[in-house]
Order: structure tokens, then sequence, then C-alpha cells
């Protein structure tokens, strides 16, 4: 029975692992107040940082051509780790995107970039196309922002996988029930 119990305990940290890597990770590093945060369709101005998650190796930086990158927003132009992960955002805003090989370049090579790689990009919206700039960038602190749908959707995922994996263990545990009586009533 306890073999049963630790294989079922062992299976469910395995599926909860295996979500979890498959997920877009959102990190805001510093919040921004505004009043108009990007969305699908607009065309950002982008400074990023990318590295390898494997071993932090760059690969590519704009801030090293001094000049953001410029694309249009959930058109399919980028990355669907960039797509997914720099919506919602506020002008001055920054971000850590920890982005699966599923939301990156999957299986291909790609330059410098291994195939099979978690990337890891600390991205800044610089401006977005027909949004004035900010007089000012105002900064909230870390406990004030909401936390991220793709971190609620990890969460939720979780739980999903620990409450199967506990009907799992009631069902095993019923099913072998070798107590002959049953004084139930």
């Amino acid at each position: 029975m306890q073999r049963v119990l630790l294989s079922l305990s062992l299976l469910a940290s395995a599926a909860v692992g295996a979500l979890a890597a498959d997920e877009l990770k959102i990190d805001v590093t510093l919040p921004v107040e505004c009043e108009r945060k990007s969305q699908k369709g607009d065309t950002v101005k982008v400074h990023y940082r990318g590295t390898l998650q494997s071993n932090g190796q760059k690969f590519d930086a704009s801030y090293d051509r001094g000049s953001p990158f410029s694309f249009k927003l959930g058109a399919g132009m980028v990355i669907k780790g960039w797509d997914e992960g720099l919506l919602d955002m506020c002008i001055g805003e920054k971000r850590t995107l920890t982005i699966p090989p599923s939301y990156g370049y999957g299986d291909r090579n790609i330059g410098p970039i291994p195939a099979g790689s978690t990337l890891v990009f600390e991205t800044e919206l610089m401006g977005i196309e027909g949004v004035p700039q900010p007089e000012s960038i105002a900064t909230k602190s870390a406990t004030d922002a909401p936390a991220s749908s793709a971190s609620q959707k990890v969460a939720e995922k979780v739980a999903s996988a620990v409450s199967e994996a506990a009907e799992a263990v009631k069902t095993v545990v019923a099913d072998t029930d070798d107590v002959q009586e049953h004084n139930e009533l």
C-alpha cells in the first residue's frame, strides 16, 4: 500500500513539474502604473536582453545596439512567448520572461540558440505607437502588482493535478480496503 501511495505521489510531482516547465513565466521586475497598457495589435518598442536558461549565455540584446526593437504585438512577428508575455504592459515597465521551447523556437536551432532551449528575456517596454510617452514613470510596489495571468494558469494547473492525485489516492485506498466488516452505519 505504501508503495502505491509513494508511486502516486511521485507521479503527481512529475506531472506538476512538467506542467510548470511548459508554461510561459512572467516576472514583473519593475511594476508601473498607467492608464493605457499594451494590447494585441499595438506596435511596441521593447529593449531586451536574451540569455539561455541552461548556462546564462547572452545570445542577443537590443541594449547593445542602442535601439529598442519595434514590432506589432500579437501578429506572430515574434515568438509566442513575446506575443503573450508583453501584453498588458505599461510604458517603462520591466519584465523577465522565461520562455519554454514551445513558446520559443521549439526543436529548431536558431543562430546561437540550440534546439529545445528555454530562453530568458529581460524586457522593458519603451513605447507604444500612437500612445503619448508619460511625463514621468509611476512605479508601484511589487505587492500592489496583480499576479501575472501565466503564473495564475500554472497555479490552477498545479492545483488541478494535486486534486486529481488526491482523488486517485482515495480510489486506491478504497480499492485496497481489505477489512471484512463495514460498520459505517
